[in-house]
């Protein structure tokens, strides 16, 4: 197969839900499905339609076109007939046999939790056989055989209606088969793969509650979705959602950049009344800290400025204590507001758009007394020890507590402690001082602005003093009272890369050599050192060795953001786009590598460099394409 089955594809619908699987068809994760619905956009996440068995019949001889991981085989082996997988814009499968040539396409529609496939034979006379497969759970479980998923679906003309759960919504497979046998059973024991390799439950049974015969006179379409639809309204949602997509596409701008404004639009989605972002597919949802670090990239860069307002707004509706919730969990309860550095991201996400946009009455009508609400309990202290400190520095933290994006634990025991003063902590507190005193300057709130000013000073100071190794030539990762550590580490380059730093340009240079020489990776910046006694190359094994190694060397692209912007700075705009050419250049192989035209989260810190974790990560696209545009790169 030719590792066709580690390459995977992915559709979104703006409230959550999504449709995935591997570009020849053979579901190798539990999150793979045909269509797995936000029951509470943007979360409340389940597999509803997990995939279509299909079999092409050609004068009585059958043809099956899916392929399935069972125990010790994969069967059928559809993809020995598979002659192409195109992203065309979304994605088109395409089949050989006797001579006949069948494509079939999928894409979701936007706002809806709606799939739609529809199956065309270009030439040739043939039928085609289509039994849905349904697991009806929560996407990060598996399904076994039970009693509730048995029951018998309701036809209607043109309509199966299937509803085995009472707290689940119906799913609706909308279609313009000629024969429909609703004669139901059980496949058992299908395998993923990559689940297995996770350390995770691999093994899963699914229903199929009833099959579909088209003659392929005309296009078979099924229509799957948890609302009521004709199966005539696919050709116009297909139009619909090919001029969608052409409309974040600017004309002539270069292949890698318009990749990644395309990858960026599936992020964006609906919450309540306003909008948020999606932190990672398959497994993640919005959460706090990576939507206002994508924020600027994914809406700002591509020029959805009322998009970037309404997700600000959405977040200011949820602020408490002073703090920004770090995550929404998936079922819709409580909010976790378990970080320190989301809400510091959120004077960095409206700084960029008053660089956009320069909208100062926007902030001042909606966020000014947020914002300064936010000062003043991080002054006074909030949750997990979050307080201004004698010299003017931010410290946080509790035993058994991780706030800052390092967060991976292993039971109660965090793998990366880093209470006390991490370094972009403090450069992240400094840039948000700098952005009020600008704010309150601009709406002649003078008592603020000088004290902001005053703030901003003394952190200033403190810093240099503090964090600075003087021997070596970067900064120190985290300074905790009579503690320090000295990791080389790539938090240094966000104290660089803000608009408001502390870091003159000769200490920049030196850090960002230290940077380039330790952690610089074809595919992002490594985590720590190689030559650190902690670091851990490979990203792999059961979830205690993975939280392990997750920030002990793997690389992650979304630093490559922060990098650039300092490179930038630092060396000047020529040196800057030469740098980013370059390195944007070996790095465009990676959007045909996992899940084609997205970026992974993660990789491993050894070469070659294998992708890991979350196949599309917000981040991950949001800064390489603000730092492409940054360096103004010509890709």
């Amino acid at each position: 197969m030719f590792n066709l089955d580690r390459r995977e594809w992915l559709e979104t619908n703006g409230i959550g839900g999504f449709s995935s699987s591997t570009v020849i068809g053979l579901n190798t994760r539990r999150y793979h499905g045909l269509l797995t619905a936000a029951t509470k956009p943007p979360v409340g996440r389940f597999v509803l339609l997990s995939k279509l068995e299909e079999t092409l019949v050609i004068d009585g001889r059958r043809y099956e076109l899916s392929a399935n991981q069972y125990p010790g085989v994969i069967y059928p082996q559809g993809f020995n007939y598979q002659t192409d997988f195109r992203l065309d814009p979304f994605p088109i499968f395409t089949y050989e046999i006797e001579g006949l040539r069948l494509e079939k396409i999928v894409f979701m529609v936007q706002g809806e939790n709606t799939t739609v496939i529809q199956y065309q034979l270009r030439n040739g006379h043939a039928k085609l056989e289509l039994r849905p497969l349904i697991a009806f759970r929560d996407y990060h479980s598996t399904t076994h055989e039970n009693d509730a998923l048995n029951r018998h679906v309701q036809i209607e003309n043109g309509l199966a209606i299937i509803k085995p759960y009472d707290d689940l919504p119906s799913l609706y497979l909308a279609h313009n088969a000629g024969d429909v046998d609703i004669n139901g059973f059980w496949y058992r024991n299908f395998q993923y793969a990559v689940e297995q390799e996770r350390g995770l439950d691999f093994v899963e049974d699914l229903f199929s509650p009833c099959a579909l015969t088209f003659n392929l006179e005309s296009a078979a379409t099924v229509i799957a979705s948890t609302e009521r639809h004709d199966y005539g309204q696919a050709d116009d949602y297909r139009t619909a959602e090919i001029n969608r997509r052409k409309a974040h596409v600017t004309p002539g701008t270069n292949k890698t950049i318009n990749a990644l404004t395309s990858a960026a639009n599936q992020f964006i989605v609906t919450r309540s009344t306003g909008q948020s972002i999606i932190a990672g597919y398959h497994w993640f949802a919005d959460w706090g800290r990576d939507t206002m670090i994508a924020l600027p990239g994914l809406t700002l860069t591509t020029g959805r400025t009322e998009i970037a307002k309404s997700i600000l707004l959405e977040f200011a509706h949820h602020v408490d204590r002073g703090m920004l919730p770090n995550r929404f969990p998936d079922a819709g309860e409580t909010p976790e507001y378990n970080t320190v550095d989301a809400t510091l991201w959120y004077f960095e996400a409206v700084r960029s758009l008053l660089q956009h946009t320069g909208d100062y009455e926007f902030i001042r009508e909606h966020l000014y007394d947020v914002l300064k609400d936010i000062v003043e309990w991080h002054s006074k202290g909030t949750r997990y020890q979050i307080h201004v400190d004698d010299d003017g520095l931010l410290y946080s933290g509790e035993p058994g507590v991780q706030l800052t994006w390092m967060d991976a634990k292993v039971g109660d025991r965090v793998i990366t402690p880093r209470s006390g003063k991490p370094v972009e902590i403090q450069a992240l507190w400094y840039n948000a001082l700098r952005v009020m005193e600008q704010l309150s300057g601009e709406f002649n709130d003078t008592p603020a602005q000088n004290k902001f000013a005053a703030m901003a000073r003394k952190a200033c100071d403190s810093f240099n003093k503090l964090f600075w190794n003087d021997e070596c030539g970067y900064l120190y990762d985290v300074v905790d009272n009579n503690s320090i550590d000295a990791s080389i580490r790539p938090n240094q380059v966000i104290a660089v890369s803000l608009s408001n730093s502390m870091i003159s340009t000769t200490r920049a240079l030196s850090i960002l050599n230290v940077v380039q020489r330790e952690l610089l990776t074809p595919r992002g910046l490594r985590t720590l050192s190689p030559n650190d006694s902690k670091y851990i190359g490979e990203y792999k094994g059961d979830p205690p060795a993975r939280d392990g190694a997750y920030h002990q060397g793997t690389v992650w692209p979304w630093l490559m953001g922060p990098f650039i912007t300092a490179y930038n700075k630092t060396f000047g705009n020529e040196a800057g786009r030469e740098f980013a050419n370059k390195w944007f250049a070996q790095f465009q192989e990676h959007l045909d590598e996992a899940c084609l035209g997205q970026v992974s989260e993660i990789f491993d810190g050894d070469a070659p460099h294998t992708p890991r974790g979350c196949v599309a990560q917000a981040w991950s696209v949001s800064e390489l394409l603000r730092a492409a545009y940054f360096a103004n790169t010509t890709l």
